[in-house]
């Protein structure tokens, strides 16, 4: 009781002498912490405030100090690339930037939304193929929010949302077709998986710019049974090619034979060729083939006595 009355009868007596009303609630308050914690009242004096009732020196600088961490807390800086959706106590006011924005401490809230192009990494999915085969397939998205305010007020996490929703459309236009085409049409695969999340995304205020199927994982048996298939499939290319150089070997005897018959002088150039070389092997041995021609008059007798002798 001391205590409050000596604070009451300080501040009654300080406002006598003038003090306004800032100075009198400085005193109060001062003078409140002294008297609790502290009985001397005259070096209080001395250090708070004058005896003339003006305010020392430092709480000027305490001002321009509370003043630059107050600009510093509302001023804020953005990117190029960046921009802020402001909200004013609770209310959207709208999307700022880039550049300098201010704000209101305590009562403005500013979420910065980054507009560059992400890239999403799509981890492995597990996807039963139209043919009953099991796969792992893993992509890559890139998108960019076009809407920031969208982004944030339709959706709460455009990202994650995002990243959910190519998953679960990767599993879903993989598993609608058949092995084959899965490895054979990516391109296809790859059109219709961003033109379903760009229209998904559109009401978040996301673009989807393009989707890349990155890997297909097959199964060990799949890949040893696909091997087997192409090395038979390579086999069978190669009996093919050899047919068909065999049937093109043999019209081309067959019209070598036809010019031969037709010119027998041909017959003997070849033979001379033939010898010409056998004997640039340097053999030792020397076949000379004997023309039928020479034993048909021979033939002709020997048909003609036995003829006879009957």
């Amino acid at each position: 009781m001391q205590k409050e009355r000596r604070l009451l009868l300080e501040s009654g007596n300080f406002y006598e002498k003038g003090c306004d009303g800032d100075c009198l609630t400085f005193r109060y308050f001062f003078t409140l912490w002294y008297v609790v914690f502290d009985d001397d009242e005259t070096r209080f004096d001395k250090q708070i405030i004058n005896k003339d009732g003006s305010m020392p020196g430092f709480n000027i600088f305490t001002l321009l100090l509370l003043l630059v961490l107050f600009l510093g807390s509302s001023v804020k800086i953005l990117r190029e690339y960046e921009r802020a959706v402001v909200f004013r106590l609770g209310r959207l006011l709208g999307a700022k930037g880039p550049g300098m924005i201010i704000l209101i401490p305590g009562i403005d809230k500013m979420i910065r939304v980054d507009l560059r192009t992400v890239t999403l990494d799509v981890p492995p999915q597990d996807i039963i193929t139209r043919d009953n085969v099991s796969v792992k397939v893993s992509a890559v998205v890139y998108f960019r929010v076009l809407d920031p305010v969208k982004a944030i007020l339709d959706v709460e996490d455009f990202h994650f949302a995002t990243s959910q929703l190519a998953q679960t459309t990767l599993r879903s236009v993989c598993g609608q077709g058949e092995l084959d085409n899965l490895l054979a049409e990516r391109d296809e695969i790859n059109e219709r998986i961003q033109s379903i999340l760009d229209k998904d995304t559109a009401p978040w205020g996301v673009k989807v710019s393009k989707v890349e199927v990155k890997e297909i994982d097959l199964p060990e048996e799949m890949r040893r049974a696909m091997a087997k298939q192409a090395e038979a499939e390579r086999e069978r290319r190669a009996k093919i090619i050899n047919a068909e150089g065999e049937f093109q070997a043999a019209q081309r005897l067959a019209d070598a034979a036809n010019v031969i018959s037709s010119a027998p002088s041909a017959l003997q150039l070849r033979y001379l060729q033939t010898l010409k070389d056998i004997a640039q092997e340097n053999n030792s041995t020397i076949a000379f083939p004997i023309p039928i021609d020479l034993f048909t008059a021979f033939m002709g007798k020997s048909g003609s006595s036995s003829s006879s002798a009957t």
